[in-house]
């Protein structure tokens, strides 16, 4: 019991009004433009007159003409536009689950029955398989991308790894041709300019 419960017994009851809020559980807001006693009159916290004491400013960035600080900073690296993400898992994470009866090895392991065995939280854009640890048990599994050291682990135990070609169409195997065709044109002419 709280000591504002502790107070009131069967011989002194509590009243309805008695009962208030804590201290500081209601704070009065500040009420600005309501005359020059209450400290936040007049200009009511906006200063002087211009663009910023209006509504609906938005400078966001602008420095009044002059070239702006994310402006004048270089640009490095980009943002990969259809960047894939993937479920990362190394060999002895993998190990650490068969031996903890999570994972059947005499299964086929892939990305849906370690997310149905609880060892991955969910499927992603697919499975990496990394070479990190150690493995023992001989596993056959299904990933989308699997490291040099990851697949001689896995062959090494006796296992297989099975890595998925992603689908590529026809269009685009087309579009690189063209693209590399005109690369070498290109490298072909700066390198007879050269000479």
């Amino acid at each position: 019991m709280t000591a504002f419960e502790n107070q009131y017994t069967e011989e002194r009851p509590m009243r309805l009004n008695v009962i208030k809020d804590n201290p500081g559980a209601n704070k009065a807001r500040v009420r600005i433009g309501r005359g020059i006693g209450s400290g936040v009159g007049k200009t009511g916290g906006r200063g002087g007159k211009g663009q910023t004491a209006r509504t609906g400013v938005a400078i966001g960035g602008f420095e009044g003409g002059q070239m702006p600080l994310h402006r004048r900073l270089p640009k490095r690296g980009f943002n990969k536009w259809n960047r894939k993400d993937w479920n990362e898992i190394n060999v002895g994470a993998l190990q650490k689950a068969i031996d903890d009866k999570r994972v059947d090895a005499s299964k086929p392991v892939s990305v849906e029955s370690l997310v149905e065995a609880g060892v991955l939280r969910r499927p992603k854009d697919g499975l990496r398989l990394l070479g990190q640890g150690e493995l023992t048990a001989k596993v056959a599994i299904t990933v989308n991308h699997a490291t040099a050291s990851a697949k001689a682990a896995v062959e090494k135990a006796g296992g297989s790894v099975t890595v998925i070609v992603p689908k590529v169409l026809a269009a685009d195997v087309e579009k690189a041709k063209k693209s590399a065709a005109k690369k070498a044109k290109a490298a072909k002419k700066s390198g007879k300019a050269e000479e």
